[in-house]
């Protein structure tokens, strides 16, 4: 019971930083299902200098690289931006990510692979919409850069945050230039 309070209490202080009416995704169901063909359509509205091939593509946002890697016959997909070698993590960090990924991460999460600190997102692919794809690189990119500091996807900030608006920024980059699909 006292779990199920705390949690009533968390949310009532979460505030959107912004809104759906603002040109954010709403995470909308797909209208059909998502194939390395719709990817690659949303890619190239992204980045019109994007690298790779169907199924594994690297998208080029400002000072951010992102890749995307799908697999049909497995039917998942990740978005992956890499933030820094693992071994420059400070041992003290590692809590301070497994926090941010419990409250202010949100879809996109932080993880260790191939000796590299990354930024994803992972989701099945079929049942991914335009816009939660879209959302996902967005929140991806605000997580890497994000690090260090306030640690968060920038989909919602939490009160009392002091980064909101360099947040936002980050995040409105990227639909903006989706909202051209």
């Amino acid at each position: 019971m006292k779990v199920l309070i705390c949690m009533v209490f968390v949310l009532a202080l979460a505030s959107p930083v912004f809104s759906a009416d603002e040109g954010i995704p709403n995470n909308s169901e797909p209208s059909s299902l998502m194939t390395n063909e719709r990817l690659a359509q949303l890619i190239e509205k992204l980045d019109d200098e994007v690298e790779g091939k169907p199924g594994f593509w690297l998208i080029h946002l400002d000072e951010f690289e992102a890749y995307v890697i799908t697999d049909e016959r497995a039917g998942r997909m990740r978005v992956m931006v890499p933030i820094l070698p693992s071994e420059e993590i400070e041992p003290n960090m590692l809590e301070r990510l497994m926090q941010s990924n419990f409250d202010s991460a949100l879809d996109s999460r932080y993880a260790i692979a191939n000796d590299t600190l990354w930024a994803t997102f992972i989701h099945p692919l079929a049942s991914l919409s335009d816009d939660l794809f879209i959302s996902g690189i967005a929140q991806s990119v605000n997580l890497a850069a994000t690090y260090g500091t306030t640690y968060s996807s920038g989909a919602l900030v939490f009160n009392g945050g002091d980064s909101a608006e360099q947040q936002r920024n980050y995040y409105q980059d990227i639909i903006d230039r989706a909202n051209a699909i």
